[in-house]
């Protein structure tokens, strides 16, 4: 009986090493996965920043669906989705109203299994791209999906440039501190010395401009739009003819910050109306006031001559969204650069109230800590001459 019974404990220890061995080669076993590059590298990638003269360029991104051998997969559907960091309400960035929003929506027939797009990153933090991978032609092979992380880094010159307001204002505190911890006596009917009362009030005037300054320059900001909306700019029409060929660009003409525009491009036949799908498309949003470029994209429509994406454009100034459709060399039907393009009005919105106070709120406690440093410095003076 207990020879049964020691021989039935061996065979379930050998089958649960079996089941073990087995998920851990599957675990093991290479999967498809999706590749991601960028240019500049990672460790160079810097925010965008507002209202600056030095040169700026979108990020652009290489993303590759290989196979489990690292082979690319031929003729995938990639459809990615760019997240922006999520929102930190004691930290906020240069954009608080993009923060934890949908940057970029995008779907695209990759016949190489590569597909390249430049997107200008508003933000410091770390960047979410859910990337869904599925064949053209069915069951070619498995459908997957895979969620990668991009940190970009905040530009260091932001660190320079607080540290130096902090030195100023902590040193303002320290002087504040200093006067007020050697204050003379008061006199009868005053509450505090005369010198503390104009330290004071001059505290409370700097509060009320810096108050004042934050909220002017958030309406300012809001309106930023407006302000260059009837800039002269040419631009292309929405719709253009050439050879047979009809090209169309629609979606949005107004948009918002921190919310996604809807844009397409289609081309068709213009006699058929049959959609057209041997023809390139280069995609470019442009920023009107600087000339800049957030969002670049070269492909092909899908199926139904289509090119659809969602974008959000982050900075609340006009954009222009402008189309180039050229001939392909393997292409029978060939003609010259077709240009269509649309304009979008981009609506500001200001950050809520708290936001604008946390500036506020921090400045205040650094000009504290120096008065606070002045008034300790003070005291450990006076301690040995009440002593004598």
């Amino acid at each position: 009986m207990k020879k049964y019974r020691l021989f039935a404990v061996i065979s379930a220890a050998c089958i649960c090493l079996s089941i073990l061995y087995s998920v851990v080669g599957v675990s093991q076993t290479p999967q498809s996965q999706v590749l991601l590059s960028t240019n500049p590298p990672l460790e160079k990638i810097l925010p965008f920043e507002a209202g600056t003269q030095r040169k700026q360029s979108p990020v652009k991104f290489t993303l590759q669906a290989v196979d489990a051998g690292g082979k690319l997969l031929n003729n995938a559907l990639i459809k990615l989705q760019i997240s922006t960091p999520p929102r930190n309400p004691l930290l906020t960035t240069d954009f608080p109203m993009v923060e934890g929003t949908k940057l970029l929506e995008l779907e695209a027939a990759a016949p190489n299994g590569k597909l390249e797009f430049e997107q200008m990153l508003p933000i410091r933090g770390n960047y979410q791209i859910q990337v869904n991978v599925s064949p053209v032609v069915a069951n070619a092979f498995a459908s997957y999906q895979q969620t990668l992380n991009l940190n970009v880094r905040e530009n260091p010159v932001k660190y320079k440039y607080f540290a130096v307001i902090a030195a100023i204002l902590l040193s303002l505190g320290l002087l504040g501190g200093w006067v007020i911890g050697g204050q003379e006596e008061i006199k009868e009917g005053e509450i505090a010395p005369q010198s503390v009362r104009l330290l004071l009030s001059a505290l409370t005037v700097v509060a009320i401009v810096t108050l004042l300054f934050i909220n002017i320059t958030a309406e300012v900001a809001e309106a930023h739009g407006d302000a260059h909306a009837h800039k002269n700019e040419k631009i292309a029409p929405s719709i253009s003819q050439s050879q047979g060929m009809e090209v169309r660009i629609t979606g949005d003409k107004l948009a918002t910050v921190g919310k996604l525009a809807n844009l397409a491009v289609e081309v068709k036949d213009s006699t058929t109306g049959a959609a057209i799908q041997d023809v390139g498309l280069r995609v470019s949003a442009i920023a009107l006031e600087d000339d800049l470029t957030v969002f670049a994209y070269q492909g092909f429509p899908n199926s139904e001559g289509k090119l659809i994406w969602q974008e959000q454009f982050f900075d609340g100034a006009p954009h222009k969204v402008e189309v180039e459709a050229i001939s392909l060399p393997e292409s029978k039907r060939q003609f010259p650069v077709v240009k269509v393009a649309q304009s979008v009005e981009v609506e500001g919105i200001a950050p809520p109230m708290y936001i604008r106070l946390i500036g506020l709120f921090y400045f205040t406690a650094i000009v504290g800590m120096g008065m606070a440093i002045g008034l300790l410095i003070q005291h450990r003076k006076e301690l040995p001459v009440r002593g004598n």
